[in-house]
């Protein structure tokens, strides 16, 4: 048995009205392709989350959503991912009761996260950017406390 567990960072955001809130700033026109280009090279490695659980934030949200379109599956909206930091990202991926889960949120929470996960190998999670890990084992209780058995960090550029 394995643990399986991708972090995506949203992708790219649209700054261009002001009077947004944060919470529901779209994708711009770049995160809009990068986001199902993305999903598709996630879909080829094979990989299907048990568990697609994202933000709330717009931008997570669609996000989310062409990961799911890809990868045949649905998202849960889980507000405590948006701007999580490390310990709530891995609290949540752990209650989900998953062994294969995919997270979509945000920095700074999210590259912390691929930086200690793997050994300060992932220094930066670019937007739309998808780290995997696995560890050979079953217990969520490894991860974070035993180096994963691989893992990989795929941009869009």
């Amino acid at each position: 048995m394995t643990i399986e567990l991708v972090l995506a960072r949203h992708a790219k955001s649209d700054w261009g009205d002001p009077g947004l809130r944060d919470h529901d700033r779209p994708l711009n026109e770049r995160g809009t392709r990068d986001a199902p280009r993305m999903a598709a090279r996630l879909a080829e490695t094979g990989f299907r989350p048990e568990a697609l659980l994202s933000s709330t934030a717009l931008r997570a949200r669609t996000t989310a959503a062409a990961f799911a379109a890809a990868l045949a599956t649905t998202v849960t909206l889980v507000p405590d991912l948006y701007g999580a930091p490390p310990s709530t990202l891995l609290a949540v991926a752990s209650q989900s009761g998953r062994r294969r889960v995919m997270l979509v949120a945000h920095n700074p929470g999210m590259t912390e996260l691929a930086e200690a996960l793997s050994g300060g190998g992932i220094g930066e999670m670019p937007t739309c950017a998808v780290a995997r890990f696995r560890w050979d084992d079953d217990d969520w209780a490894v991860v974070g406390a035993v180096d994963p058995t691989e893992w990989h960090l795929d941009t869009p550029r």
